[in-house]
């Protein structure tokens, strides 16, 4: 069963502020959703650790509190950060879609990931959401603190100062309210912001659940699916590896890095394409397990050390594992292509990505039919635009045509004169010593014009005013800002039009 490059598409960000991406179109993405619930519940020949795969996923949903075995779940993921609106368009999507199949919507917030995308910007400002030093340090964004009321009083004044010039109300003062009260109750950043934004969505109207990642990890279903994984760890690598070399020579990529490197697997060791996590000292490592007796083992600094035997039966070995990660006070989180891999086969009837997530995941894709023989269940992906409010109507200056401009008047400078070198040049033989000297004979009367030319200087003027105004411009048309910066009605816009496309 190889993928068809076909299948997918080449997405590329809306350039229009205001414009959103949904893919495939949504009268396919509807019927995707519901056949990849019909082909998941009956998957009964796919075995996980000797369970049957539509089984864990009952037992997986179960565990989330979703206890419908035909409502539809429709989910999308992403690490804990301050989201633009192109990610924050991704729960609008899922939103829409269960309300249209009458289904539930979950965001899944990823605290597992490097901290990453957690300063709020606006134009003249950069500011990190919280105070706390780890945040330039840990390992994974559940280890950094929410931020203190003091911090959280200082952004509140810098913002306030800087809206004094803006001509909008942005929401931004709802969430850093949010995170005030929360940042007592919460213990870390992650859950800070994941439940600030989820009472921001909610008040726009958005009626999907947050969930914080981590604690899926250590649920049965979850330790089931690492343990069916690191009892094969060989052929899963091999595997792993496979997917990523097809998906390489589809797409033409020659890094060897892209989109992710290989497992590197020998015939006693094989890397797993987990993070394994020691609690105690917030470090982690990527794991290796090793080959002994046949079967796969990992060892931990202490010594202490677990067999992960491919015959045990699902539920006991998920039992076991736990006791041990419990003991040892560790945990194995997924990395990208396992996290999405266990979400869409074990958990969600639809999985909404971002452009990034969508293309790594058709190496995902490939794993689940190498891998289980099950051909994948469909994803869906959407992305949007909002530039900073003030920035819209504006045209963006153009450094290039700035540049190219000066190209061209420098070289009118000489008028016919240039012309005639450049018919002198052309009949002089290649090569020739007449030829370069002509050449450079042209190129020195370009540059001694240029020197006294009153249309030069005032063209390096204006590159001048054109860079400054570019280095400007950065922030005041990056899509990428935090989407709290905008006002309600901005958001509210983009709701009704996945709204429009879907219901």
């Amino acid at each position: 069963m190889n993928l068809l490059s076909s299948r997918y598409s080449e997405w590329k960000a809306p350039a229009e502020d205001g414009q959103i991406l949904i893919w495939p179109d949504p009268a396919e993405l509807l019927r995707d959703t519901k056949q990849n619930h019909d082909r998941l519940s009956r998957a009964s020949d796919v075995r996980v650790q000797g369970i049957r795969l539509s089984e864990l996923r009952r037992r997986q949903r179960e565990w989330i509190g979703h206890r419908d075995d035909e409502q539809l779940l429709i989910a999308t993921g992403h690490q804990t950060e301050l989201s633009h609106p192109g990610v924050w368009v991704k729960d609008a999507l899922i939103n829409s879609i269960a309300t249209k199949l009458n289904g539930a919507a979950y965001h899944i917030a990823v605290d597992t990931d490097a901290p990453k995308h957690l300063h709020l910007r606006w134009p003249g400002e950069s500011i990190p959401i919280t105070d706390d030093p780890a945040l330039l340090t840990a390992a994974w964004s559940g280890a950094v603190d929410a931020p203190t009321p003091a911090h959280l009083a200082r952004i509140e004044s810098d913002l306030a100062r800087a809206m004094q010039s803006w001509n909008f109300r942005p929401l931004l003062p709802e969430v850093l309210n949010s995170l005030r009260r929360l940042s007592l109750e919460t213990p870390n950043v992650s859950n800070a912001v994941t439940n600030a934004t989820h009472e921001l969505d909610w008040s726009l109207g958005l009626r999907h659940h947050s969930l914080v990642a981590s604690p899926i990890w250590m649920s049965e279903p979850f330790l089931v699916y690492i343990h069916h994984v690191m009892a094969r760890a060989d052929e899963y690598a091999a595997k792993y590896n496979q997917a990523l070399a097809e998906y390489r020579t589809r797409t033409g990529t020659r890094t060897p890095s892209r989109p992710m490197p290989d497992l590197f697997c020998s015939g006693e060791a094989c890397e797993m394409p987990f993070w394994l996590d020691d609690l105690a000292t917030g470090k982690r490592v990527r794991p290796s397990v090793f080959r002994r007796d046949n079967e796969w083992l990992i060892e931990l600094v202490s010594g202490a050390e677990f067999k992960f035997d491919p015959n045990a039966p699902g539920w006991d070995a998920a039992d076991a594992l736990k006791k041990w990660l419990v003991a040892n006070n560790v945990r194995l989180a997924p990395r990208a292509l396992t996290l999405t891999m266990f979400l869409r086969l074990a958990l969600v009837d639809q999985f909404i990505h971002g452009i990034g997530g969508g293309r790594y995941d058709q190496v995902t894709d490939r794993l689940i039919e190498l891998h289980f023989g099950l051909e994948a269940p469909r994803f869906a992906v959407t992305t949007a635009t909002l530039v900073f409010p003030q920035a819209v109507g504006q045209s963006r200056v153009c450094l290039p045509c700035v540049l190219e401009e000066g190209h061209r008047l420098k070289h009118a400078l000489l008028g016919e004169r240039k012309m005639q070198l450049v018919g002198a040049i052309g009949s002089a033989p290649r090569r020739s010593v007449e030829r370069a000297r002509l050449f450079s004979t042209m190129h020195r009367e370009l540059r001694d014009a240029a020197k006294t030319s009153p249309l030069i200087t005032k063209w390096h003027e204006r590159v001048e005013q054109t860079r400054k105004r570019e280095s400007e411009e950065g922030v005041l048309f990056d899509r990428e800002l935090f989407y709290a910066i905008q006002p309600r009605e901005r958001l509210e816009s983009l709701i009704n039009r996945y709204n429009s496309a879907i219901l």
